[in-house]
This record gives C-alpha cells, sequence and structure tokens, in this order.
C-alpha cells in the first residue's frame, strides 16, 4: 500500500522532513499492543483461558497472524495519526486557504 506524496485535497507534502515518520513507530506499537490487549479479551470472554488445553497457544498464533496481516494498513493509518499531531486540520478548508504549505 503507497502512500501518496502530496494530499489529493490540498496538496500538503506527506513527508514533511527528512526522516519525519521515524516516529509511527511509536503510534504503531502502540496501536498493536492495543489490537492484541483487544484480542485477548475478546478470546478470555468469549472462549476463556485454561492451564489444561492449549488455548493460550491458539490465541498467540491467530493473534500473530492478524498483526502481520493487518500491518500495512497499522502502519499506514500510524503514518496518518502521526501527520495529524503536527498538521492542523482547518474544518474549513473550503472556504479558507492556507497562506502557505509545509516545504511547498
Amino acid at each position: 500500500m503507497k502512500m501518496n506524496n502530496n494530499c489529493p485535497v490540498c496538496h500538503q507534502r506527506m513527508e514533511i522532513e527528512v526522516g519525519f515518520y521515524y516516529g509511527t513507530s511509536y503510534v504503531s506499537y502502540a496501536l498493536t499492543v492495543a489490537l492484541s490487549v483487544a484480542s485477548f479479551v475478546a478470546w478470555w470472554v468469549l472462549i476463556g483461558f485454561s492451564t489444561n488445553d492449549n488455548r493460550f497457544f491458539w490465541w498467540l498464533g491467530i493473534n500473530i497472524v492478524m498483526l502481520i496481516l493487518l500491518q500495512p494498513y497499522l502502519m499506514r493509518l500510524s503514518r496518518a495519526i502521526w501527520l495529524s499531531f503536527f498538521v492542523r486540520y482547518n474544518p474549513n478548508w473550503k472556504i479558507e486557504k492556507t497562506d502557505s504549505r509545509e516545504r511547498s
């Protein structure tokens, strides 16, 4: 999944500076931990864990496969979240034009 170089609507550059997206690893880590905790709780409530069988290892295997399959989407989402920390959203962008774009 390729991310656009510029926003298709406002033409804001997606890469503000070299190495800008190194911080997305922290956002991606938080998203994967939250997803793993949510799947753990859902598994615990719906199926349960027991020391008599391998339910924990089934959850672990399914969680690993789920995270591998969702990784491209999680990385793109983490890039968008990281960008939103630094570029303000203007709800009136259609009427109010910005003075200058970041790194135009």
